[in-house]
């Protein structure tokens, strides 16, 4: 580990904190992913090489613990690991109000995107039964076109794949457009109401779908 060589404990938390994706990795810890392949989806463009080593340093410095699952490892943040959480926090909101550097196109992601929108559905109002929401995106690339949400009270399921089920509601929009919503942007009804976000389906699923979205927590930052 590199070194600042000085007493001072912001330098002393920035040797284990200030690395490339150190925090990337924190925060997908924060948001409850446990598995390897969870941490992979929210940091897509990290390396497993590189996230492998990110997660033994984190295990070094006693952030994280690791222990064997029933399908393979699972990570854990330690007591010292939770204290990043208001921490990273106050980052993201600093980062909404001074750093925001609007969204170039190279920004957006439509599998990091889904990806974070799956961990903030309001559970309390998802169909008590599973409810398929094929998401459709006019401007992905091939391959990232598509996605299935697989919802109910008790299971919320992301597929990149077709999961062969009947699909209960479509989602036709383009990337950019949900990226806004998810950041606050423009609403969900704003953007269905101009039809920058068609609905295709059960006309009650229609009109509950908008509260089933909680947005990013960053979204009410100003």
């Amino acid at each position: 580990m590199k070194t600042y060589g000085q007493f001072c404990p912001i330098a002393q938390a920035l040797e284990i904190l200030a690395e490339r994706w150190t925090l990337l990795v924190v925060r997908e810890l924060l948001m409850g992913s446990t598995r390897f392949s969870q941490l992979q989806h929210g940091v897509p463009l990290m390396s497993r090489t590189l996230l492998s080593q990110r997660l033994r340093t984190l295990q070094d410095v006693g952030l994280i613990e690791r222990r064997e699952g029933r399908a393979g490892p699972e990570y854990s943040l330690t007591e010292a690991g939770e204290q990043l959480r208001p921490i990273l926090e106050g980052i993201g909101f600093w980062g909404k109000r001074f750093a925001n550097r609007g969204l170039p196109d190279d920004h957006l992601d439509p599998k990091l995107l889904m990806w974070d929108m799956q961990r903030r559905l309001r559970a309390e109002n998802l169909p008590k039964v599973r409810t398929v929401v094929l998401f459709r995106f006019s401007d992905a690339r091939e391959g990232e076109r598509r996605f299935w949400l697989c919802v109910s009270a008790t299971v919320i399921d992301l597929c990149l794949k077709n999961p062969g089920f009947k699909v209960d509601l479509s989602v036709d929009t383009d990337v950019r457009t949900l990226t806004e919503v998810w950041l606050g942007r423009r609403t969900l009804r704003q953007c269905i109401r101009e039809r920058s976000v068609v609905l295709e389906g059960n006309a009650a699923l229609k009109r509950a779908f908008p509260g089933w979205l909680a947005l990013s927590v960053f979204a009410d930052a100003s």
